[in-house]
Protein backbone atom coordinates (compact mmCIF):
# COMPACT_ATOMS: atom_id res chain seq x y z
CA UNK A 1 0.00 0.00 0.00
CA UNK A 2 1.51 3.35 -1.01
CA UNK A 3 1.72 6.38 1.31
CA UNK A 4 -1.33 8.12 -0.18
CA UNK A 5 -3.54 5.07 0.42
CA UNK A 6 -2.21 4.70 3.97
CA UNK A 7 -3.02 8.34 4.70
CA UNK A 8 -6.52 8.01 3.22
CA UNK A 9 -7.18 4.79 5.15
CA UNK A 10 -5.99 6.39 8.42
CA UNK A 11 -8.28 9.40 7.86
CA UNK A 12 -11.29 7.20 7.09
CA UNK A 13 -10.74 5.07 10.21
CA UNK A 14 -10.15 8.21 12.24
CA UNK A 15 -13.51 9.66 11.12
CA UNK A 16 -15.37 6.35 11.56
CA UNK A 17 -14.21 6.13 15.15
CA UNK A 18 -15.26 9.73 15.84
CA UNK A 19 -11.82 10.41 17.28
CA UNK A 20 -11.01 13.70 15.61
CA UNK A 21 -8.82 15.79 17.84
CA UNK A 22 -9.16 18.91 15.70
CA UNK A 23 -11.62 21.42 17.10
CA UNK A 24 -13.41 24.62 16.25
CA UNK A 25 -14.36 26.51 19.41
CA UNK A 26 -17.01 29.19 19.76
CA UNK A 27 -16.89 30.57 23.28
CA UNK A 28 -18.95 33.06 25.21
CA UNK A 29 -21.78 33.66 22.74
CA UNK A 30 -24.46 35.65 24.58
CA UNK A 31 -28.10 35.48 23.52
CA UNK A 32 -31.38 36.49 25.17
CA UNK A 33 -33.83 33.63 25.62
CA UNK A 34 -37.10 32.90 27.42
CA UNK A 35 -36.27 29.47 28.83
CA UNK A 36 -36.98 28.26 32.33
CA UNK A 37 -39.57 26.78 34.63
CA UNK A 38 -40.47 30.00 36.44
CA UNK A 39 -43.07 32.32 34.86
CA UNK A 40 -40.71 35.32 35.18
CA UNK A 41 -38.03 33.46 33.18
CA UNK A 42 -40.53 32.85 30.40
CA UNK A 43 -41.98 36.36 30.46
CA UNK A 44 -38.89 38.54 30.92
CA UNK A 45 -36.23 36.25 29.50
CA UNK A 46 -32.58 36.31 30.48
CA UNK A 47 -29.12 36.03 28.98
CA UNK A 48 -27.72 32.62 28.08
CA UNK A 49 -24.01 32.08 27.43
CA UNK A 50 -23.27 29.34 24.91
CA UNK A 51 -19.98 27.59 24.16
CA UNK A 52 -19.76 25.14 21.27
CA UNK A 53 -16.92 22.81 20.40
CA UNK A 54 -16.96 21.12 17.00
CA UNK A 55 -14.70 18.13 16.41
CA UNK A 56 -13.85 17.40 12.81
CA UNK A 57 -10.85 16.84 10.58
CA UNK A 58 -9.50 20.32 9.83
CA UNK A 59 -6.54 19.13 7.77
CA UNK A 60 -8.30 19.38 4.36
CA UNK A 61 -9.29 23.01 5.07
CA UNK A 62 -5.89 23.88 6.49
CA UNK A 63 -4.05 22.47 3.49
CA UNK A 64 -6.36 23.96 0.86
CA UNK A 65 -7.42 27.24 2.52
CA UNK A 66 -10.95 26.35 1.35
CA UNK A 67 -13.97 27.25 3.52
CA UNK A 68 -16.00 24.50 1.84
CA UNK A 69 -13.77 21.91 3.54
CA UNK A 70 -14.58 23.05 7.07
CA UNK A 71 -17.51 24.51 9.00
CA UNK A 72 -18.30 28.21 8.78
CA UNK A 73 -18.51 29.13 12.46
CA UNK A 74 -20.53 32.22 11.60
CA UNK A 75 -23.27 29.83 10.50
CA UNK A 76 -22.93 27.81 13.73
CA UNK A 77 -23.32 31.07 15.66
CA UNK A 78 -26.49 31.83 13.66
CA UNK A 79 -27.88 28.36 14.45
CA UNK A 80 -27.20 28.71 18.20
CA UNK A 81 -28.80 32.17 18.19
CA UNK A 82 -31.93 30.79 16.47
CA UNK A 83 -32.27 28.05 19.07
CA UNK A 84 -31.69 30.23 22.15
CA UNK A 85 -33.82 33.10 20.90
CA UNK A 86 -36.46 30.75 19.48
CA UNK A 87 -39.10 28.49 21.00
CA UNK A 88 -38.97 28.55 24.83
CA UNK A 89 -38.06 25.41 26.74
CA UNK A 90 -38.40 24.61 30.41
CA UNK A 91 -34.93 23.15 30.82
CA UNK A 92 -31.46 24.33 29.93
CA UNK A 93 -30.82 20.69 28.98
CA UNK A 94 -33.41 21.00 26.22
CA UNK A 95 -31.73 24.10 24.82
CA UNK A 96 -28.36 22.31 24.74
CA UNK A 97 -29.89 19.24 23.03
CA UNK A 98 -31.55 21.40 20.39
CA UNK A 99 -28.26 23.11 19.58
CA UNK A 100 -26.33 19.83 19.46
CA UNK A 101 -28.91 18.03 17.31
CA UNK A 102 -29.23 20.90 14.84
CA UNK A 103 -25.45 21.20 14.56
CA UNK A 104 -24.92 17.51 13.83
CA UNK A 105 -27.81 17.51 11.37
CA UNK A 106 -26.75 20.62 9.48
CA UNK A 107 -22.97 20.04 9.33
CA UNK A 108 -22.01 16.59 8.02
CA UNK A 109 -18.27 17.20 8.54
CA UNK A 110 -18.78 17.43 12.32
CA UNK A 111 -18.08 14.13 14.12
CA UNK A 112 -18.69 15.31 17.69
CA UNK A 113 -20.23 18.42 19.20
CA UNK A 114 -19.93 19.68 22.77
CA UNK A 115 -22.44 22.30 23.87
CA UNK A 116 -22.40 24.25 27.11
CA UNK A 117 -25.34 26.50 27.99
CA UNK A 118 -24.98 28.74 31.03
CA UNK A 119 -27.51 30.91 32.83
CA UNK A 120 -25.48 33.65 34.53
CA UNK A 121 -26.37 35.14 37.91
CA UNK A 122 -28.79 32.47 39.09
CA UNK A 123 -30.67 33.14 42.31
CA UNK A 124 -31.27 30.18 44.61
CA UNK A 125 -33.14 31.30 47.71
CA UNK A 126 -31.11 34.09 49.27
CA UNK A 127 -27.95 33.18 47.35
CA UNK A 128 -26.84 34.39 43.93
CA UNK A 129 -24.63 32.00 42.00
CA UNK A 130 -22.19 33.05 39.33
CA UNK A 131 -24.32 30.81 37.15
CA UNK A 132 -25.62 27.35 36.43
CA UNK A 133 -24.69 25.41 33.33
CA UNK A 134 -25.40 22.28 31.37
CA UNK A 135 -22.74 20.70 29.17
CA UNK A 136 -23.40 17.82 26.77
CA UNK A 137 -21.31 15.86 24.29
CA UNK A 138 -23.00 14.25 21.29
CA UNK A 139 -21.52 12.08 18.54
CA UNK A 140 -22.83 11.58 15.05
CA UNK A 141 -24.80 8.33 15.07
Amino acid sequence: MDAAHKTLRRRILHRMNGESHDRILLEGMIFHGHHGILPAERELGQPFVVDIELRLDLRPAGLSDDLAKTVDYGEVHRLAKQVVEGEPAGLTETVAERIANATLEEYPLVDVVRVKVKKPNVRLGDTVLDGSAVEILRRKS
